[in-house]
């Protein structure tokens, strides 16, 4: 396909905010591209040259890509940087400097381009990337080049995500959605949709090095209703740590983060994981936890991720030493182990994991009696860590929060006033502040929920953070900022902000309680809400759902 044909898809798609247009859109889009390229087309109107755990971004500054446009179309930086005040988006001044008649390159051609583009590194790197991305502008149409230099900066978004990607490809390639289920379980298995869409694997199993997205938890807090919605459960400690799903062969080894992140060399004590293991290849699911050298207590979620700093990882895990607490296996020596039930997955696991100083197998207790779950809520409480985690006896690995499979158990069940866990909101926005907070430039921040490829406000946030915060909640929104409201916010106007951003953010908030809103478009509001932490293990898709709000609305009323 040529790049000028696709531009006009991704116009068209730029120019329709409804869900069904925007995927009979894409599922012509996908018809039309061939084998060889739709992994390809799909990456690029996604705005990415890779699935997130192959770590291929161009995170380009405004500045690069302003040199770029200049070198592209023989204009002064002034003359662009003047163009950029008045229409507020690089693309459409890369559209609008752009004289040049389309050169017919490929869709291909052109995702080759940025990609070498974007794996430039070393001396000389930044210049190489300017010139390469002013090669790639020269060679196209107006139209093009509008989305061509959206992408290195990551502000493509054509407000859709995989899911719509994967609805477009059902009925692509099988006529209708009838069989999008196969895909979405392909989809967990194997989280790249670039891949997916080229060999439409109907039954996938595990691969090292490809991170399966991890089975996540729902809310409950009586051991009662746990029992009588899953029967038979095992309870597991829960820790205050950083989730890590580890991979394993041949001396290689992965480690990935619940967003699916590659963050194999913040644990560079897992190159030894060979003489911890009774397996040539393993996929393990951990909680990643920090040991405080002196007194070997565990450290908070907060210090392990202080590793994710690139430079002198090798001495902080000196500092902090990392412990894993292997709590699932998912994968072993070629057999898929994700459809065998909870208890035979713990028993291969405890054969196969040397518990020691690196690998550790958590505890767990199989039980049908809610005192015995309580009495161990409370003993994990004693000890400094979370709560616990409560799983169904014979349930299977499935990826997401579906069903009644793991719960987790965060506050006693007697605990009144406070909601019983924390939501994971996007930054959607912030206003500038009064007095004090002037000082700041900003006095409160808006924050959503996701709804399908939706983000849904619930609440605006303005205290409960230090000094400290709102400083480094602006620099981090600062560079954010977008002219227009993005195509996937809804937000009622009497809400709206001084300044919307872009969805990059993510921030845990705590609150009081949950209330029925009807300024608020998710439908709800959170009373007094207090910043907790910025979640920078999660990206957007990994924010706290419309249908979990739901639920915590209703366990709150119990």
């Amino acid at each position: 396909m040529k790049f000028n044909e696709f531009s006009k898809y991704l116009e068209k798609l730029e120019e329709t905010s409804s869900r069904l247009k925007i995927t009979d859109i894409l599922a012509d889009l996908l018809k039309k591209s061939d084998k060889n390229e739709i992994d390809k087309v799909i990456y690029l109107s996604l705005g990415i040259l890779a699935p997130s755990f192959r770590g291929i971004v161009f995170n380009a500054a405004d500045q690069m890509i302003i040199r770029s446009i200049s070198l592209a179309f023989n204009e002064k930086i002034e003359k662009v940087k003047d163009e950029y005040k008045k229409l507020g988006d690089l693309g459409l001044v890369s559209e609008k400097l752009s004289k040049n008649k389309d050169s017919g390159l490929s869709v291909s051609e052109v995702f080759n381009r940025l990609r070498e583009a974007a794996i430039e590194e070393g001396v000389g790197s930044q210049e190489r990337r300017v010139n390469k991305i002013a090669d790639i502008l020269k060679s196209v149409d107006p139209l093009s080049a509008k989305f061509i230099t959206r992408i290195p900066l990551g502000k493509l978004r054509l407000g859709f995500s995989e899911k719509t990607i994967i609805d477009a490809l059902a009925i692509s390639k099988f006529g209708d959605k009838s069989k999008k289920s196969r895909l979405v379980k392909a989809f967990e298995v194997m989280p790249d949709i670039g891949l997916i869409a080229k060999e439409l694997p109907m039954h996938p199993s595990p691969k090292i090095g490809i991170p399966v997205s991890p089975m996540l938890a729902q809310r409950l807090n009586s051991p009662r209703e746990m029992l009588e919605k899953m029967g038979e459960v095992a309870v597991e400690p829960k820790f205050d740590g950083l989730r890590v799903q580890i991979h394993f062969k041949d001396g290689e080894y992965f480690a990935f983060t619940r967003n699916l992140h590659n963050i194999s060399l913040m644990f560079p004590e897992l190159a030894n994981l060979s003489k911890h293991l009774k397996a040539k290849e393993v996929i393990l699911d951990s909680e990643g936890i920090g040991i405080d050298e002196e007194t070997k207590k565990i450290l908070d979620f907060q210090t392990i991720m202080t590793r994710r700093r690139k430079h002198d990882i090798a001495e902080i895990a000196t500092k902090i030493p990392a412990n894993f607490y292997c709590f699932d296996i998912l994968y072993k020596d070629g057999v898929n182990l994700m459809d065998k039930p909870y208890l035979e997955r713990r028993k291969i696991l405890r054969d196969t994991v040397k518990s020691g100083e690196l690998l550790k197998v958590d505890e767990e207790i199989t039980t049908t009696d809610p005192k015995e779950i309580a009495k161990l809520h409370e003993d994990y409480i004693k000890k400094g860590l979370e709560g616990i985690m409560v799983k169904k006896a014979d349930s299977t690995y499935v990826p997401g929060r579906t069903g009644w499979r793991w719960v987790k158990m965060k506050q006693a069940e007697s605990a009144q006033g406070k909601l019983s866990d924390t939501v994971d909101c996007v930054v959607m926005g912030y206003t500038v502040g009064k007095g004090k907070r002037a000082g700041f430039g900003i006095g409160q921040f808006l924050v959503g929920i996701l709804d399908g490829d939706k983000i849904k406000t619930i609440t605006k946030v303005g205290t409960g953070l230090t000094d400290e915060q709102f400083k480094e909640l602006k620099t981090r929104l600062e560079k954010l900022v977008v002219k227009d409201k993005p195509k996937e916010y809804e937000v009622n106007k009497i809400l709206e902000p001084d300044y919307f951003v872009e969805p990059k953010v993510v921030v845990e908030i705590a609150a009081d309680d949950l209330t029925i809103s009807p300024n608020h478009t998710s439908k709800y509001a959170l009373r007094f809400p207090r910043l907790v932490n910025f979640r920078d293990d999660k990206e957007v898709k990994d924010a706290t759902t419309l249908k979990e709000v739901e639920s915590l609305y209703k366990l709150q009323k119990k």
